[in-house]
């Protein structure tokens, strides 16, 4: 049976012949696998469409039953561009390949393509495939490029394995965060405030209460403590860092601003909205000398930073423009990293575990070619890494040399309830920002040490972590995250006033809690909860205003029955504190 990836990357070669053969002529650009399918760009006068999906499917499964060879030929760079004339895109794909490195091309059929492969032997051992979307995508992702057609298809060694593909597909569709965003009335991004900006609505608002309390409660119970920043700093602070030098791109333009605008000097001192965190929690450990025995400092922040996402990466709240990080750093000694390091993953764990995340695996990357700081420490730091991922089982994958320059780092993935992998926290080195911002501490031989910074996250950014969990859980949150734990409906007007009555003594409990006050039947308010995911209802009628009671109805299950209010009131707190 072939590897996923090469199934994949070859039907997207057969698509992109299908597609040659039905509507050429066409300029070809990239065509690879992904992590749940493939895609193939294109540059052709006809503007596909889904009605064209048929066609073009059956035109791969003619080219499947002729068991077309899929032959690699290696050629000489002259060799490569005259066999690709005219093919614009390919040709700047062509010059891209380093001097010295092997070229290949693939043929089958009539289409050929600039490719490294591997590839199937022959196209009758591909497996099931069907295509599912087509979009716009700028040449190389970039706007001032043309525009391509890009054409998204999935396939499977057999047809039961893509229905179920498929099934997961149309399932996502329906836990799709923007689309629940919108009927949940949770958030929304306007664009007359600008693209990639999130407005977290009432109940939106609810549920990130809930996160954040939650977070800072177990921070403050981990040993840590709570900073906040500045949302500008000055140029000359990112110029230290080495941002405006290496993050430029990814920066809102700078704000120019007048230092004293009642002096002469008119010199104007240029700011920029903060990318990250890390510049300013150096500047807090700057305003005091510290020693050996003040460390480990742990300092987090749920801080709100600014990166510049060019329209075709963002996406719901999956990336935006601006984002809350759920940040912290970490400054200790090297007799204290390993520890550190181990009591951080366990942290993360615990953290994401409680939110309903319990397949999770790790990545660990090691130092690149080109890296900042001492081998010895590299050697350390990525021990240290590696010595908390073995003390707490956890199942990791080395990504050698894929580290930052600046430090190796752990990428904590987990699994969603479609089995989807999400990156979220991160624990990464840092032994370029201490030594430009010469930080320091005084060590047990009363000399001066540069401590080890560690850049940690746990859920990321809580806008993304927010897209992440609508998805995971359908909309349907868990009652200690659900923006309305319970939802009083009132039978006829007659009962309103003890249900408000109900609903002020849950909302004197901490339970977030409303009244449906529409004159509608019960039935219709049921089923409007029902809708809006809530995961109690309390119906009150006549007998149970006059008994002091609810009628409990919960979203999974059902009529409960009846119980007093107190007791209502206890049941929901002890579910709360389980």
């Amino acid at each position: 049976m072939l590897a996923l990836e090469i199934l994949r990357h070859s039907t997207a070669h057969v698509m992109a012949a299908a597609v040659g053969r039905l509507f050429g002529p066409v300029l070809f650009d990239i065509g690879p696998a992904t992590d749940d399918g493939f895609y193939y760009d294109f540059d052709l006068a006809h503007r596909l469409s889904p009605d064209d999906f048929p066609a073009i499917e059956a035109e791969m499964a003619k080219l499947v039953r002729e068991n077309l060879h899929f032959e690699r030929l290696e050629v000489t760079r002259g060799e490569a561009a005259a066999l690709l004339a005219g093919q614009t895109f390919k040709l700047e794909r062509l010059a891209d390949i380093p001097a010295g490195e092997t070229i290949s091309l693939y043929r089958c059929g009539g289409f050929l393509d600039l490719c490294r492969g591997p590839h199937a032997a022959r196209t009758g051992e591909l497996g099931a495939f069907k295509i599912l979307s087509v979009a716009g995508s700028y040449y190389r992702g970039k706007e001032t490029n043309p525009m391509l057609q890009r054409l998204y298809g999935m396939t499977a060694a057999t047809q039961a394995d893509l229905d179920a593909e498929l099934t997961r597909i149309e399932e996502a569709k329906k836990r799709d965060h923007r689309r629940l965003g919108r009927e949940l009335d949770l958030y929304s991004i306007s664009e007359d405030v600008g693209p990639g900006l999130a407005h977290w609505h009432p109940k939106g608002g609810r549920i990130r209460v809930a996160i954040e309390d939650f977070w800072r409660r177990e921070h403050f119970r981990a040993g840590y403590e709570m900073v906040f920043t500045p949302h500008v700093g000055r140029a000359k602070l990112w110029e230290t860092s080495g941002h405006l030098g290496f993050y430029r791109d990814s920066m809102f333009p700078s704000m120019s601003i007048t230092e004293d605008e009642g002096s002469q000097d008119e010199s104007v001192e240029p700011y920029f909205v903060r990318p990250m965190n890390c510049p300013f929690h150096i500047q807090i450990y700057k305003t005091r000398r510290y020693s050996y025995r003040d460390l480990p400092l742990r300092w987090a922040e749920l801080g709100t930073v600014y990166r510049f996402e060019k329209e075709g990466v963002r996406h719901g709240l999956l990336r935006v423009r601006g984002f809350t990080q759920d940040d912290a750093h970490i400054f200790c000694t090297p007799d204290q990293i390993e520890g550190e390091v181990r009591r951080t993953v366990v942290f993360a764990l615990s953290i994401l575990r409680k939110f309903g995340f319990t397949d999770v695996t790790a990545f660990l990357s090691t130092r690149p070619e080109k890296s900042v700081g001492l081998p010895e420490r590299w050697e350390q730091a990525t021990r240290s890494l590696e010595n908390a991922l073995t003390a707490e089982n956890l199942a990791y994958t080395v990504d050698a040399g894929g580290g930052a320059f600046y430090g190796p780092k752990i990428d904590l993935k987990i699994r969603d309830a479609l089995g989807r992998p999400w990156q979220l926290g991160t624990v990464q080195f840092d032994f370029n920002l201490p030594e430009r911002f010469d930080l320091t501490y005084t060590g047990e031989d009363g000399k001066e040490h540069q401590p080890y910074m560690v850049h940690r996250a746990l859920l990321g950014s809580l806008e993304r972590f927010f897209g992440i969990l609508i998805e995971h859980y359908a909309g349907a949150f868990p009652l200690w995250l659900a923006p309305e734990q319970v939802r009083v409906l009132p039978i006829t007007d007659k009962q309103l006033d003890f249900a408000n009555d109900v609903a002020a003594r849950l909302r004197a409990a901490d339970i977030r809690v409303t009244v449906d006050a529409n004159s509608e039947k019960i039935g219709a308010k049921i089923r409007r909860a029902q809708m809006d995911k809530v995961p109690i209802m309390a119906v009150v009628g006549g007998r149970e205003a006059e008994a002091g009671a609810v009628a409990v109805r919960r979203r999974e299950s059902g009529d409960q029955g009846a119980m007093p209010v107190a007791a209502f009131i206890e049941l929901i707190r002890s579910e709360l504190n389980a």
